[in-house]
């Protein structure tokens, strides 16, 4: 880890322990406010606890902390919501580049810029 990095293993995750609502919010960072925490390694303790190791892409905030199955659940559930927006947005980039990439080739056809040795 080089000094740009933070690692606060005695600070939180926004709202551990419950806050004015009693949600955990693991996915908020308590540095930054960023809403992409996520987590880089997990252990389970007991039957109802996990060892998680969170980190923020932003401002290189890391935590290590128990956290009961219920709060993890609800984090995955956000993570899992996250993962849907991502590919939501990478499956219309496809579309997008290659409705792009089919107009330059019908030009290019519509144009006679193709030609045998081009394959």
């Amino acid at each position: 880890m080089d000094g740009s990095e933070r690692h606060h293993p005695e600070r939180q995750p926004a709202s551990v322990g419950g806050g004015a609502d009693g949600v955990v919010d693991l996915h908020v960072c308590p540095e930054c406010a960023s809403g992409l925490v996520h987590p880089t390694d997990w252990m389970p303790m007991d039957d109802a606890h996990w060892r998680v190791s969170l980190r923020c892409p932003e401002c290189e905030w890391q935590s290590v902390g128990l956290f009961e199955q219920g709060v993890l659940d609800r984090f995955d559930q956000i993570l899992d919501a996250g993962t849907d927006i991502l590919y939501a947005d990478l499956r219309r980039l496809e579309r997008v580049n290659m409705e792009a990439e089919l107009r330059r080739f019908n030009e290019a056809l519509g144009e006679d810029l193709i030609l045998p040795e081009d394959f």
